[in-house]
């Protein structure tokens, strides 16, 4: 598990991301990964936010964009962005295309989660929808075939940790289901009435433009509104 202190070597930087070691030193030599902490003996230490930066950036790829731009879209972010503030943006890009569901063994599934998994994270993680078993019952672990939504494992993973019982956070992701499908009924509805009179190609040309426009509006209002809710709620505990 990847900590706030945790230093990650560029081996198991390389690992947790699912890229080479080559890649990851390509990618800093264009500048788009801060450079490693210099430890003892001069080895670099990687921490969490380059990993976040490296999923962002592996994420921009997989979307078709070139190097040129995957380097202008960076360079538009504040230099001094959080591990959830790239998390928030990697979850815009994904938003672009349909999610990947990929069918990986039990070791290549636990090398992209940084961490082994038990037989109770597994059964948390199909329960959240991140991973579901895909093998014949009774194989073997070493045989085990896991289909994965590589969109949403790391933030599976993260939530394997967080002090919350397992009914509420099947209960949280029920809660922003519905409410999630209620706002973009609200939108879908709207902009149907802003394009009533249109010809197909306007509508289609108005949903392509729309949709990450929409969705970074979505996180960014959310982000803020949890931000005070959890405010006020602290303020009354002090």
């Amino acid at each position: 598990m990847t900590t706030e202190t945790e230093a990650l070597t560029i081996d198991e930087l390389a690992a947790r991301a699912g890229v080479t070691v080559r890649t990851v030193r390509f990618y800093g030599t264009k500048g788009l990964l801060p450079p490693p902490v210099l430890g003892p003996r001069r080895v670099g230490r990687y921490g969490r936010e380059h990993l976040a930066r490296l999923e962002l950036i592996e994420e921009l790829q997989s979307r078709g964009m070139t190097l040129a731009a995957i380097e202008r879209f960076l360079a538009q972010l504040p230099p001094d962005l959080s591990v959830r503030d790239l998390a928030v943006q990697r979850a815009v890009v994904a938003s672009w295309a349909p999610g990947t569901v990929e069918t990986v063994s039990r070791s290549e599934l636990e090398r992209r989660a940084g961490r082994a998994l038990g037989e109770e994270e597994l059964k948390r993680l199909a329960a959240m929808d991140v991973v579901e078993r895909a093998g014949a019952p009774g194989a073997s672990p070493g045989e085990e075939l896991f289909r994965v939504d590589a969109g949403l494992l790391r933030l599976g993973v993260e939530l394997l940790d967080v002090p919350l019982s397992h009914e509420s956070v099947l209960a949280a992701r029920a809660v922003l289901t519905e409410h999630s499908r209620a706002a973009a009924r609200e939108l879908s509805r709207l902009l149907r009435d802003a394009v009533a009179d249109g010809d197909a190609r306007d509508r289609r040309s108005l949903s392509a433009r729309m949709h990450p426009l929409v969705v970074q509006a979505l996180l960014t209002t959310f982000q803020r509104s949890l931000k005070e809710e959890l405010r006020e709620w602290l303020d009354e505990d002090g």
